[in-house]
């Protein structure tokens, strides 16, 4: 008789990022490297598991990529991390590759921005890793072009609520938000150095019969920022999606306008977004947490 085989049960996302960094080797070309993290939730784990490879300039491809991802997984694995059932992509100009590389690999693409947890670490790799580094290209680089914003778009008639409200909570209430009620969460980690005190602006939308069905559809989307512009409401999502909340009378959208993004701003780009059948609903049928983040 054969003994069991043990299978090692899921873990969180994982955030994925394959792109070219400030380091010319010695050949003249620019080194490209993979960077890979789990996803922390609000409670994050004491060590979220992070890998990295560098990957010649002359081997950019996707063939690479996939093998790089199944070293990953096999690190993961021995250092007790469970596969991920996901694999978020930030940088739109990379998702044709990484979709190519996870085909197979029995990993689900999500092309988003919320990789909040790679962006910490990336950011922190540009502070004291690259630097240390020979062929490190110091000094500043010229910024890559603005995309213009997509036109956006009016939900879904089946995805509109009855009514919506501004919002605002403390960061010391968010920090429990792992123990509500939350029929789809999207919750992560907050700053490590925000103020408990500080408030966090967001807002709730109501819809007594579709609540549950439009916090799924939002759950698909991937939802990332929330912004006031043209008189207008706007839900930023995915990649590159918009999506109209509400439109807004004139003098309302100018003073909403500069309100939220200052509040958003004094809450180091936090704000949020909730779900409700009603005001006086006790339990969340949505909720989810963002944050700004760079243009990839």
């Amino acid at each position: 008789m054969s003994a069991a085989v043990a299978v090692q049960a899921p873990g969180p996302d994982w955030e994925l990022d394959y792109y070219s960094r400030p380091i010319l080797e010695v050949d003249g070309k620019k080194r490209w490297e993979v960077l890979i993290c789990s996803t922390a939730g609000l409670q994050p784990a004491p060590a979220p598991f992070r890998w990295s490879m560098a990957c010649p300039a002359a081997s950019v491809n996707s063939q690479w990529l996939r093998g790089a991802i199944e070293a990953a997984l096999a690190a993961a694995a021995e250092q007790g991390y469970g596969p991920p059932r996901r694999l978020r992509c930030w940088r739109g100009s990379m998702r044709a590759m990484v979709q190519r590389a996870a085909e197979g690999l029995g990993l689900e693409l999500v092309p988003s921005r919320r990789c909040y947890g790679l962006v910490e670490w990336l950011r922190e790799r540009q502070a004291s890793v690259y630097p240390l580094e020979p062929g490190y290209m110091a000094g500043p680089l010229a910024p890559p072009p603005q995309p213009i914003p997509p036109v956006a778009l009016p939900l879904p008639e089946a995805a509109r609520g009855d009514s919506w409200s501004w919002a605002t909570l403390s960061a010391a209430t968010l920090a429990e938000a792992g123990g509500w009620e939350i029929a789809f969460p999207g919750l992560v980690a907050l700053p490590s150095d925000i103020d408990p005190a500080t408030p966090v602006p967001g807002i709730r939308l109501f819809s007594r019969r579709r609540a549950l069905a439009i916090a799924g559809w939002l759950s698909g989307l991937e939802p990332t920022r929330l912004e006031v512009s043209a008189g207008q409401l706007v839900l930023e999502a995915g990649l590159e999606d918009r999506w109209i909340l509400a439109r807004l009378p004139e003098e309302e959208a100018r003073l909403a306008q500069q309100a939220f993004a200052e509040a958003r701003e004094r809450a180091g780009g936090l704000q949020f977004i909730a779900i409700q059948a009603s005001e006086e609903a006790s339990t969340l049928e949505g909720f989810w947490l963002l944050r700004d983040l760079p243009e990839g």
